[in-house]
């Protein structure tokens, strides 16, 4: 991979800039020649919400886009300076995205090259990307699959404040977040459900001295559904630092959602015939879960991940019995780690 190919922020900056204002020298450079009313240093500064195109490798190595939001920021560290140049980390981050597929080593590049852009006056620099992460689904019994977009965010930051962190790559973090929806069916409602078709089968079979498994088989497709339990939309929220950011030559999306679905068992479905109905139904009966189950069930998956540095985990169930939300997290639990 070329590293080197293509101007850098600054230039191109400078290059646009030229072409469109011959006279760059008369144009005023407030940020550069103003002081600040007010000294002291900043911990971020930049643009949220940069409408971007992201690249990325699918099947075969063939590239597919996606649309894609960022933030890019820098600090902003020296008092007497009054602003950054934000031009160069918009043109640094377009050029990057538009020159090859998104990876670990790509953003680490786009961190360094912030930080360049911006030299003596900012030691930390942050690239945040979101986009609908594509990738085809199968049917639960059925011959079908189709598309499931999920919720994506990959967050990285540098800081180069501290030279032996710099040494070692400690001084990069990465950070992945996913969100995946499922079905919950609530076990305490469960319960009364079943408690209300007992006590229909013994008022109507009270007086019986014995019954015929054809009798009862006819009365539970008649009666089956006297009460069903309530069971919801729901959305697990999983955040991640992952470990060795600078070693990493591609994003575990697939791998964070295959597990986790793998998981609760009961992920919403794409292509959807009968059968794939009935097993639905079949799947949330055998995995009747409070908020808590899910947090739980979630929390001990990813303990057993060692691409993963911390987490945190938000299992939220849009009830269908109240308005609001019934919700559970879980995090790692590390010193100074992710908190809830």
């Amino acid at each position: 991979m070329n590293h080197s190919q293509g101007p850098s922020a600054t230039e191109l900056a400078d290059r646009c800039a030229t072409i469109s204002h011959p006279d760059l020298a008369l144009l005023p450079d407030v940020a550069n020649e103003n002081r600040p009313e007010v000294s002291g240093d900043l911990d971020r500064v930049g643009m949220s919400g940069i409408e971007l195109i992201a690249r990325f490798n699918g099947p075969n190595q063939m590239p597919f886009l996606v649309p894609a939001t960022a933030d890019a920021y820098v600090s902003l560290d020296d008092d007497s300076v009054k602003g950054i140049h934000m031009s160069r980390l918009f043109l640094e981050l377009a050029a990057a995205m538009e020159s090859e597929s998104l990876s670990p080593e790509l953003m680490h590049r786009v961190c360094e090259n912030f930080l360049a852009s911006h030299a003596g006056i900012s030691h930390r620099s942050e690239v945040t990307l979101r986009f609908q992460h594509p990738t085809f689904r199968p049917a639960l019994l059925s011959d079908y699959s189709a598309p499931r977009h999920y919720p994506v965010q990959l967050k990285m930051v540098a800081d180069t404040r501290d030279a032996a962190q710099v040494a070692t790559g400690e001084h990069v973090r990465l950070f992945l977040q996913v969100q995946v929806v499922y079905s919950s069916t609530c076990p305490c409602s469960a319960a009364l459900s079943r408690q209300l078709l007992e006590r229909k089968f013994h008022q109507d079979f009270a007086f019986h001295r014995w019954v015929s498994v054809s009798s009862i088989s006819q009365w539970l497709l008649e009666h089956g559904s006297l009460a069903t339990p309530h069971s919801q939309r729901s959305v697990a929220t999983i955040d991640v630092e992952l470990a060795n950011p600078l070693e990493l030559k591609r994003f575990p999306i697939e791998r964070l959602i295959d597990r986790i679905e793998d998981t609760l068992k009961t992920a919403v479905q794409t292509v959807v015939k009968r059968q794939d109905e009935q097993e639905f139904a079949r799947l949330n009966g055998a995995n009747q879960m409070f908020c808590e189950d899910a947090a739980r069930r979630m929390k001990a998956t990813l303990l057993d991940m060692p691409e993963i540095a911390d987490f945190r985990v938000e299992a939220r169930h849009k009830e269908s019995l109240h308005p609001h939300d019934a919700v559970a997290i879980a995090t790692a639990g590390l010193p100074g780690g992710m908190t809830a």
